[in-house]
């Protein structure tokens, strides 16, 4: 038997992302738009394949074959004669939806390893009688040669994302290991290039000189007319002793096709923002040019109030070991009026809400930009996963000067934590009806505190390169310690780059404490339209469920490596230890039994210690964290962070015992099924599919109706281009 960590269950929850009436609202050029956007996106969601494993290209081709020859129906009745039980095909049906949704044989949440629940004979034996195997016997045995053995492997460095002997990744060549993540790291800030765009590739030269090669991801290729801003950069470069040759080119063909569906895009643009937007998108992703990213951002953040809402790019560094480089990602989402008018009202309370933050005002940012607050329904996201709510861009320097924008995404919250009362582990009876009733409520306050005034907030100390700082170098005074502050960013050094593989986690739980800080106002919650008991069991339920997510944070922690697997679930833990070490009787956490008899827990929280008790420690901690993160103090922030961090096996709590009870009784996270935009004359429909592993397969088959074959022959031409650097890690 395998795992059970490292297999989807057969009854893994399935939702469908409902956008059909936010899409029927549109103009027909807001349609249009939003359609060759979302083309393009699903193009660009491709190159996550080649982000994550060496096989998961090869599985993508040959699931891709598989289904675009039979539709599961179909190939269910060939999977009985094969010897297939109905369990074993669903199982396989649910593992090829898992490829599907998290673009890769790793979890999108948690960077696990997920393997087919069935026998590797069996499944062989099936794709040996397929349709996709009659018509092409050679190439799909060739497929299976190249990705059969890794799709069901469970060696050690094979289970988790990582580098070298902690994991896998393919932002890295096999032979790296942390120190050259951070040789490359010092390299690429002194010659101030950003990491977003690249990966990393070690070789040796004939001398046994060691040469790096960063490869930034462009369609145009090394030998192609550079950008005057990109000239300087790519060359060969020495650099403590090695060589660093900065290349570009990386996923060129599929970047071909994001380019051509965003010039599509530009005839249907609403404004001259969206236009400009689109161009310096079209020249980021043609010549590898993170600036022209910057400036595509820029035109972003002041496109206000746009019906069709979009981004898309190498966004969010949570899945490189480093912390640094970003997963491609893009959205095309429409506008929920009614919620959006809640969050524009937290908006315009933000200036008064930021004063109530525990830290000095001159760790404040000079001035409040407004950002743009949405509530949005998701009609694209491709990438390896679709979060709740989003606060973007990440690059530090517009954040702090110019702004950026929150969405919360409606139709995804609405269905991702909608929770049944017999699943919900680790609360007391009479908690759980009050649990289902405000989980939903609760959410939205959270993610629209978290979003807004979590990552909007705070302010960078920095001294240029020419010496001017940002800062008051005699008045600044550190409230940790009395003193003058002792430390700050350097030019060219960013947070990603300073703090590297706590970065994400350390921001996600500043983010979170100022959500379970500021719900506690009662502005706030009328904001929401929640007053009296209401508005106390929101509170209630917001901070019950942040202490419940940490004990179950405790699934993606790997005891073999000491390492945390997801930046959100480690913050979640890290606030469950701050608020248990509070004392006074806030929080409770027991070992029980079941009424299986296998292991239990319970978690219970005394709402009327949260005031007394619960928002002082929270307070505390969360100066502690702004102030470290705005001084630049490493060493300080990663004594903080990891010390809550850490997972023993020491009383009273016994976590790593508790990770066992929460292995054991652990809920799959759920896919979505997404729909496709599909063009008909001058009109664009939307094609429909059902809440199922079917379902969503159907939906990926029919995803590029004109060019699958050619797509998949781009994938499998730029993994093998790549296959040696991991051929050994060695």
């Amino acid at each position: 038997m395998v795992d059970p960590q490292y297999v989807l269950p057969n009854d893994v929850g399935l939702a469908i992302l409902d956008c059909s009436e936010a899409f029927r609202l549109l103009l027909p050029s807001e349609r249009l738009y939003a359609h060759y956007l979302s083309r393009a996106c699903w193009y660009g969601g491709l190159v996550v394949l080649l982000q994550t494993s060496p096989e998961a290209p090869a599985i993508y081709v040959l699931l891709s074959r598989l289904f675009c020859a039979q539709d599961p129906d179909q190939l269910r009745e060939l999977a009985r004669a094969a010897g297939l039980t109905d369990e074993e095909y669903q199982a396989f049906l649910v593992y090829a939806a898992g490829i599907f949704s998290n673009m890769g044989n790793y979890k999108s949440f948690g960077d696990t390893k997920f393997v087919p629940n069935l026998p590797k004979d069996k499944l062989q034996r099936l794709i040996w009688q397929s349709q996709a195997f009659q018509e092409r016997p050679e190439e799909i045995e060739l497929l299976w040669g190249r990705c059969g053995e890794l799709m069901f492997s469970l060696e050690p460095q094979q289970r988790h994302l990582g580098l070298r002997e902690k994991g896998t990744t393919t932002y890295f060549s096999g032979n790296c290991c942390l120190e050259d993540a951070q040789l490359a790291q010092k390299f690429l800030d002194s010659q101030n290039i950003s990491a977003y765009n690249t990966r990393l590739f070690k070789k040796k030269d004939e001398a046994g000189k060691t040469r790096y090669e960063v490869r930034l991801a462009s369609v145009l290729g090394n030998d192609a007319p550079v950008d005057p801003e990109l000239a300087p950069k790519l060359r060969c470069f020495e650099f403590e002793g090695c060589t660093f040759h900065v290349t570009r080119g990386d996923y060129a063909p599929l970047l071909e096709r994001v380019v051509e569906n965003l010039q599509r895009t530009k005839a249907h643009a609403a404004n001259t923002n969206q236009e400009r937007m689109l161009e310096h998108y079209i020249r980021s992703f043609t010549q590898g040019s993170i600036v022209a990213h910057k400036e595509g951002s820029r035109c972003w953040i002041r496109d206000k109030g746009p019906i069709v809402e979009s981004y898309i790019g190498f966004i969010e560094s949570y899945r490189d070991p480093y912390g640094s480089r970003g997963e491609f990602e893009g959205f095309v989402a429409v506008v929920n009026k009614a919620m959006s008018a809640k969050f524009a009202r937290l908006v315009a309370s933000a200036e008064q809400l930021l004063l109530e933050l525990p830290w000095p005002r001159a760790f404040e940012k000079d001035a409040f930009l407004t950002p743009d607050f949405t509530s949005l329904d998701v009609l694209t996201f491709a990438g390896s996963g679709i979060p709740a709510g989003i606060n973007i861009p990440n690059y530090d320097d517009i954040r702090q000067t110019e702004g950026f924008k929150n969405v919360s995404l409606g139709n995804v919250l609405s269905v991702a934590y909608a929770t049944q009362k017999d699943k919900l582990t680790f609360l007391a009876e009479e908690d759980k009806d009050l649990y289902i009733k405000w989980k939903g409520p609760s959410f939205e306050v959270q993610v629209g505190l978290h979003e807004l005034l979590g990552h909007g907030s705070g302010k960078l100390f920095v001294q240029e390169e020419k010496g001017a700082c940002n800062f008051d170098r005699d008045a600044v005074i550190n409230p940790e310690t009395g003193e003058p502050i002792q430390s700050w960013y350097q030019g060219g050094e960013t947070w990603d780059s300073k703090f590297s593989t706590i970065a994400s986690s350390y921001e996600e739980c500043r983010a979170e404490c100022v959500g379970l800080y500021l719900c506690l106002n009662k502005d706030v919650l009328r904001i929401f339209e929640l007053e009296g008991e209401d508005a106390e069991d929101v509170i209630y339920i917001n901070w019950l469920n942040m202490v419940r997510a940490g004990l179950l944070g405790l699934e993606f922690y790997t005891p073999e490596t000491g390492t945390w697997r997801q930046a959100h679930m480690q913050a979640r833990y890290v606030i469950l230890r701050v608020l248990l070490e509070a004392g006074g009787g806030l929080v409770s956490l027991q070992h029980t039994t079941g009424a299986d008899g296998k292991p239990d827990a319970l978690i219970t929280l005394d709402r009327n210690k949260i005031l007394p008790v619960g928002k002082p420690a929270i307070e505390r901690f969360l100066r502690k964290l702004q102030v470290l993160k705005s001084t630049a103090d490493v060493a300080g922030g990663r004594a903080l962070y990891e010390g809550f961090s850490t997972v023993t096996d020491e009383g009273p709590e016994h976590f790593l015992s508790l990770r066992d009870t929460v292995l054991l009784r652990k809920e799959a996270r759920k896919m979505f099924v997404q729909a496709n935009t599909r063009l008909e004359g001058e009109d664009v429909t939307l094609v429909e599919y059902e809440g199922t592993a079917a379902g969503l397969i159907r939906s990926f088959s029919e995803r590029f109706p004109e060019d699958a074959e050619l797509l998949e022959r781009h994938l499998l031409e730029l993994s093998d281009a790549d296959a040696h650097f991991w051929a050994s890690q060695g």
